[in-house]
Order: C-alpha cells, then structure tokens, then sequence
C-alpha cells in the first residue's frame, strides 16, 4: 500500500497563478469556417465560453435531435463573436424530495452550448482532448460543474478540455410514443453525440486532435458516458477513443407506461392536447409545467427518494435495451475504460427519517416498483439489518449498490471481458460521499484538503486521456503506487485501486459480490 500521510493541505506542491485578463489579442481568435470566435487568457488557460455546437432547440425543434450549427447559424463568417463570458445554462429542474425551489424557473432553452480550455503554451498543435459531460440527475448542472483550469494546466500544455451543456428533464427526456413517432426521446443523449460531432468537425482549430478524444463524466454524466457506449447498440467508429465513467448514475430506466405518464402530465399541466400545442408554449410555461410534473408524479408515488423521474429510457432507436443487458450481450462500443465509485453512494439519496424495515421497504417498492415479496426476503437477507447501525445505512447501501456500485462491476468486467484496458477506483477518502472525488480533480488542492492526492488523481486521468493508461505521466512528480488493469493477463482478476484516508493499494474489487449478482439477475425487476 502507498501511504498518504500526512495528510493535510500545507503540503501544497502545484499552486496555479491567476492571469489577469487579456482581451483581444489576436491569438486567442479561431476561425471556425462559419464563424470566428474570441476567447481570453485567465487562470493559466486559454478560454471559449459558451459556443453554439447546435441550433437552439425552440419551436418546432422542441424534443427532435439538435441540428448541426454549421449549416444553420446565420453568423457572418467575417464578425468576431466574443467567447468571453459564460453563456446561459439549461433550464434545470428539483425532484420533490430534494425540495430545492431556487432552481425552478432558472436556465433557458437556448443553452446547447460548450466550452472550450487551451493552454496557452500547448506541446503541438494536435493534443489530446478530454470532453466532460456534466452530472446532475439529468435535471442540474451546466458547462461549469466540473471546471477544468487545473487539469489542463497539470497536464503542462499537453490537453484540450471541453465541456458540454445539454437538455435536461422534461426538455431533454421525454419519450412517450408521441414523442417517438414525431421527434426523438433521449433528446438529451442526442445533444451530447451532436456536441461530440461538432469537436470531431472543429477541434483542429483549437489544437485538438479529434481521433484523441476521451468523454468523462461522474454521476449522471457518468451514466451518460455509459449511455454514449451503448448509443445505437455500439457503435464501431464512436467519435471519441476511450471513457471514463465516473461513479455511473443508472438511474430506473421508466417503462413506457410512466413515459406516457410523463408526457400526459406536461400536457394536463399546459393545457394542452396534442404535442404541436406543447411545440407552440413559451418557455416559461413549459418550465412550470415540468416542475408541477416532477411534483404531482412523486406525491402519487410514481418515483421515489432518490431518483430524478426524467431520464434516458429505451426508444428502441438510440438506446436499444438496458445498460445492463447491452453490456452483457456485448452491444457497447469497445474503447479502453476507467470508471470509479465513492465509498457511500446511497447516502445522499436516502431519507433521513425512516427508522423501521417497514419503512424502509415501503419506500423501496416505490424504487423496484415490480418487486414481490420473494425480492425483499432475498434482498434483507443480503443487507441484513445487523451489518448497519441503522437503518439509514441499510437503505443507502441498498440504494448506493443498486444505482452506482454494482453498475461499475457490471461495466468493468463486460469491457475487460472483450479485450479493452480497464481500470476501476474505488474512492474511500474526502466526504467518501456521492462525488468525493470531485474536489481532487476539479477543485484548488487546498479544497481538495490533501495536495498530494489531489495530484495523483489528476496525473492518472491525465495519462489516461493522453496514453490510454493511467500510470504513464508523472507531472506533478508525486511518488504513486502503480495501478492495474481490472483483469491483467496473468495477474489476479477484479483488481481494483483503493484510496482512503491513509494510503492507497491495490485490492479486489468488493462490487464483484452476490449482493450485485442479485441486482444484475433482478434487472428486469427493477428497471422493466
């Protein structure tokens, strides 16, 4: 084991200057072919804010895929358009449960938009690219949430980053069979491929390389990442070359009858009967409408605490089947892998208040709303009450297990199993919450409350996206443990990196269980 100690932020060993401003120079000016744009040196990178990679989805282009910006911007090629400042986010919605009414109303439609962060001094004019898909239970989150100043800076001029926005709840993920006869479900999933398509069209002209791209993201963007896996049932030439798949978000993927639900809400709450009459409501009827949804839908028990509502769902189109199913059948593009975890996923998304098994499974029906009593006597006798010292931990391990632990041993081992490097995390240090590890790639170190760590974190992910391997840069010339592949030929099977308090080494994978066994064996039972 690598020992940590000690463990605090003085040992501060990376601390990035903040470079004032320097609008206008002509080096921070790309010329795109339809547009040029002007970005700005601050915090060490080089920075394009709020870049149209898609037409605003308004009208009539309301729940269809997002069209090409290209061919249908109306820019003058001629004019320099100012890249400086953030751009507006996606209207963001709050599940009843989590009771966070200063996101309602907020964010605009107009928000198909990325960024992009340069170094100012880059090795070559073709560097590697690394593309976050924001997190946020498919209803929060922006182009902001995961900034990444720090990295590319680390990096020493060897990366690009870029960061997407894309439709969220309702606007992002509707999908009943209206929806799907006249536009597109997961319109959501839909933007982030667009995004992806517009950085293979135009990342040269920042400095990227478009066949040396790698998307990330951690919880819903995470189960985004996987999501762009298994887009169109894997594709074989997907347009970015490996994934990290941070603590995956698998969220139940609604059945067609609570899609209609979905959609019948909308309309009940416009006014409206046809989709052409939701096409034609202004935004903000639409936002209201969409928070009175999330609201009606979990007072009548349709999602419980902890889930989101809207989501990705099988269209048959886009996503075929099942993140499970189409992992085991081998429906999944096959590019090297990196994926995580934190020590208590559930945590976050458990209610407080329960203090009985009696609660406890009440609450659980409205989670696994197919389950029989068979599920729950096998489920108890998996999670027996006496392994926790509560039952709030009983509930968050069922549920941590369910949305996010097991999914990365699912992941894992299908994309070993055919051949491509692979590498899990197991992350105990930090809150050891839901996103812990945040604070260690995205965040200043002193946040990070461990400089050292916040360091190898950073280097890992950083080789990966330049070498496809983890261990393969040292820059912050940090002394780190060495990290397998999760089956290494040779070597012990389900090796996984552990990172605690303390130290960090390498261990078996503890999701390789028969607690995720029976959740992968009762998928049809909890996501139908």
């Amino acid at each position: 084991m690598f020992c940590l100690l000690p463990f605090t932020a003085a040992a501060v060993s990376f601390i990035l200057p903040l470079v004032a401003a320097q609008y206008g120079s002509s080096n921070h000016t790309v010329d795109l072919g339809y547009a040029k744009y002007q970005g700005v040196l601050n915090q060490s990178t080089i920075q394009y804010f709020g870049i149209r990679y898609a037409q605003p989805p308004l009208g009539e282009l309301r729940w269809r895929a997002p069209q090409d910006i290209e061919s249908h911007s109306g820019y003058d090629p001629s004019t320099v358009i100012d890249a400086t400042k953030r751009g507006p986010i996606c209207v963001q919605g709050s599940p009843y449960w989590r009771n966070n009414p200063t996101l309602n109303s907020t964010g605009s439609e107009d928000c198909l938009l990325l960024d992009v962060l340069t170094p100012p001094a880059p090795v070559s004019s073709s560097l590697p690219v690394m593309v976050q898909i924001h997190g946020g239970g498919y209803d929060q989150g922006n182009s902001e949430s995961a900034p990444g100043y720090l990295i590319v800076n680390q990096s020493q001029g060897q990366m690009i980053y870029v960061s997407i926005q894309y439709r969220l709840d309702a606007f992002g993920f509707l999908g009943s069979y209206e929806i799907r006869e006249n536009g597109d479900a997961n319109a959501g999933l839909l933007d982030q491929r667009a995004a992806l398509g517009w950085i293979q069209r135009n990342i040269r002209a920042f400095g990227g390389d478009p066949a040396r791209v790698t998307i990330i993201g951690g919880s819903a963007g995470g189960g985004s990442v996987v999501d762009q896996m298994i887009l169109y049932g894997g594709v074989a030439n997907p347009p970015f070359r490996a994934a990290i798949a941070e603590y995956p978000w698998w969220q139940s993927y609604k059945n067609n009858t609570i899609l209609e639900a979905q959609y019948r809400e909308m309309l009940a709450a416009t006014n409206c009967s046809t989709l052409g009459c939701l096409r034609s409501q202004d935004s903000a009827t639409l936002i209201a409408a969409m928070q009175t949804s999330l609201d009606v839908a979990y007072n009548a028990h349709v999602y419980g605490w902890g889930d989101f509502y809207y989501g990705p769902s099988v269209d048959g189109y886009a996503i075929r089947d099942l993140p499970s199913n189409e992992f085991k059948r081998g429906h999944f593009t096959k590019v090297p892998l990196m994926t995580n975890r934190d020590g208590y996923e559930g945590y976050n998304y458990s209610p407080k208040n329960e203090t009985t098994q009696e609660e406890e499974t009440a609450d659980l029906q409205v989670i696994f709303p197919y389950a029989k009593q068979s599920f729950f006597s096998r489920l108890y006798q998996l999670y027996p009450a006496g392994d926790f010292n509560s039952t709030l931990f009983q509930r968050q391990s069922i549920y941590g297990d369910y949305i996010i632990a097991c999914p990365t041993y699912y992941i894992a081992t299908a994309s070993s199993d055919w051949g491509q490097p692979t590498w899990k995390m197991i992350f105990d240090a930090g809150t050891e919450l839901h996103g812990a590890d945040g604070p260690f790639l995205w965040g200043p170190a002193a946040s990070a409350n461990n400089a050292t760590l916040a360091n190898i974190m950073k280097d890992w992910y950083i080789g990966f996206v330049l070498n496809l391997d983890p261990n393969s840069v040292n820059y912050s010339k940090t002394p780190k443990p060495y990290w397998p592949q999760y089956q290494s030929p040779g070597a012990a099977n389900f090796s996984v990196m552990d990172v605690n308090y303390t130290q960090i080494g390498v261990i078996p994978d503890m999701d390789a269980n028969p607690r995720c066994d029976f959740m992968h064996g009762q998928s049809y039972v909890v996501r139908n």
